[in-house]
């Protein structure tokens, strides 16, 4: 019988040894993968975001540069299709699909001759220093050297991009002209006859007094000769844009009439949503999710003793006075406020926070105009930064108080800077899986944080509730609008009207939001789509559980493994429900 036994044991243990050495292999075999894959990928540029002066050579973004690189990506991309999971273990499985995802995004973008429209409403490769360049050093005489030997590879990069609209004139792929309009207000502080009114001469208006008078001349010398010839090539790009783009540029919005343009869309739901959906199921949905939202904010109206149409409610919402702040640091001053009412209420809904501190700070006044009423910009630990909630102080009277609480949810805390931050702070993952974002998650999230202010206790007026409805109304117009404008031959009218009628947005907002929808096809999807999801999973964990449903357990569950797609988040809410069923009463 022992002897019995002991064979047994060593056939178990066998087994597990070449299980071993078996698992051994392929986790190294993805480890060396995904560090050829980050090392391919890096760039000196790539220090900016890190609030560095480049040092070396910046990586091309030539059209013969971009098709070498999706070659590249494509080989990448079957070694790991090569890679068995039985193999890995499951963070290594997250990772795996999780870089899939990225490397097809990559690859895409050149397969469907994207690259030749390289901007979008909010801008694109000629404003990105507006986030930036404020973040860089200007301490030491050798900043402004490094700074001022960076900036013509920069000016390279600027015609680069400018072939390649050239090139997407010949090919048919061009942007609509409500798009190439924005950008070519949007390009105006950027093209400026007198250089030292030039962005990029902003950090030498004053030199540190440390700087010798020898090392101020020399960079100032050479700074109007670098910055001037930047200026020549931002001038060239105007007059591009102008007199040879707009002519043929797209009087339709949609992404549908350009070659590669419906497949790509229906290419663009699935990569949003990260679920095998389709554009027309989308659109369904959205108008069965705007319905059911429309009668919560009916009924905040009747409750209000409204005497009046739900349009003239909103009308009221959009005129009254006492729903706008008079001056942006009034307005900055609530948002933060509610940002820090609603980073006391997280102990209670999350086991676990983050240690990165945020800050609220406005849109740079150079893309303010177009943007969102607001954003959040992530920080790092390693550069020293904090993230950012961007709150939009550009025209007060679009900028409603009663959305506010709602906004301050989703891009600060418990929504973007909260998600993010967590993620930023995973151990034991690749790199990649702390920075990479996944929109259906990370947007999802963010959406589903808005509905948790109601448990928080954020909406304190029925004004400020029926904005969080208005929010989710937005979101869900989304669905209809963006699948309507793509896929439906729906005019910016058309789009303007469905969204102007549904929600309480400013008019400002409303034409802002669609304008990006027209310039970014698909993702405005990732939204409402994600927060569904998330919302039916905790449905079910309340469900499966009963006594045992903990709400910061849940929470953590969701956010544990970082930014991931909806079929993998799944995944893990059904094991943790089911390690959570075989613990002992």
């Amino acid at each position: 019988m022992r002897i019995t036994l002991i064979a047994l044991i060593c056939v178990a243990l066998g087994c597990q040894t070449q299980q071993s050495t078996e698992q051994k292999t392929g986790n190294e075999e993805l480890a060396s993968l995904f560090e050829e894959i980050e090392s391919y990928g890096k760039s000196s540029q790539d220090s900016l975001y890190m609030g560095l002066h480049p040092k070396g050579e910046w990586e091309s973004s030539s059209y013969a540069a971009r098709l070498a690189d999706a070659d590249s990506l494509q080989l990448f991309l079957e070694r790991l299709e090569a890679i068995s999971d039985e193999s890995l273990d499951e963070q290594e499985k997250i990772s795996k699909t999780v870089m899939f995802i990225r490397l097809n995004n990559s690859i895409d973008n050149v397969k469907f001759k994207m690259l030749f429209i390289p901007f979008n409403a909010e801008g694109g490769f000629y404003n990105s220093m507006s986030y930036t360049l404020s973040n860089l050093p200007f301490k030491s005489a050798q900043d402004y050297y490094d700074y001022l030997n960076w900036l013509p590879k920069y000016q390279q990069s600027l015609m680069d991009n400018l072939v390649l609209m050239k090139m997407g004139i010949e090919e048919g792929m061009v942007a609509p002209k409500v798009i190439v309009n924005n950008n070519l207000s949007l390009l105006k502080p950027w093209v400026v006859e007198n250089i030292e009114d030039s962005p990029f001469y902003t950090p030498l208006k004053e030199l540190p007094e440390s700087i010798d008078e020898t090392d101020t001349e020399l960079i100032k010398k050479k700074a109007i000769e670098v910055i001037g010839s930047l200026q020549d090539s931002y001038t060239e790009m105007h007059n591009f844009l102008a007199d040879e783009y707009m002519p043929v540029a797209k009087e339709q919005p949609g992404i549908s009439f350009v070659p590669t343009g419906k497949e790509y869309y229906e290419n663009r739901v699935k990569h949003y949503s990260t679920l095998p959906l389709t554009a027309d199921s989308v659109h369904q949905l959205g108008l069965s999710e705007v319905k059911r939202i429309r009668a919560s904010m009916d009924k905040i109206i009747a409750d209000l003793n409204f005497e009046g149409s739900f349009a003239d409610f909103i009308q009221f919402l959009r005129t009254d006075d006492q729903f706008y702040a008079k001056t942006p640091q009034e307005l900055l001053n609530r948002a933060a406020w509610l940002s820090k009412k609603a980073e006391g209420q997280l102990p209670k809904l999350f086991n676990k926070l983050y240690s990165l501190p945020f800050t609220v700070e406005p849109v740079p006044a150079s893309i303010a105009p177009t943007y969102t009423g607001g954003r959040y910009v992530e920080g790092s630990w390693e550069s020293k930064r904090a993230g950012i909630y961007w709150v939009n102080t550009y025209n007060l009277k679009s900028r409603t108080l009663y959305t506010l609480p709602a906004l301050t949810l989703h891009e600060a805390v418990p929504g973007h800077h909260l998600q993010g931050a967590v993620t930023g702070e995973l151990k034991g993952v690749p790199e990649f899986r702390n920075n990479y974002y996944i929109s259906a998650f990370g947007e999802g999230w963010g959406l589903y944080s808005e509905y948790l202010g109601e448990e928080m206790g954020m909406y304190s007026t029925p004004y400020e509730l029926f904005g969080r409805y208005t929010y989710e109304m937005w979101r869900a117009c989304r669905l209809v609008i963006d699948t309507g404008i793509h896929t439906k031959g729906w005019s910016r009218e058309d789009a303007l009207k469905f969204l102007s009628e549904n929600t309480a947005l400013s008019i400002h907002e409303v034409t802002t939001e669609i304008d990006r929808y027209i310039g970014w096809p698909g993702q405005a999807l990732s939204y409402k789509i994600g927060e569904i999801k998330i919302k039916s999973l905790r449905k079910m964990a309340e469900s499966e559980l009963g006594d045992k449903f903990n709400i910061g357990e849940f929470h953590q569950a969701i956010l544990e493994n970082g930014s991931v797609p909806l079929t993998v988040l799944e995944e893990q809410i059904n094991k943790y429900i089911d390690a959570k069923l075989s613990e002992n009463p």
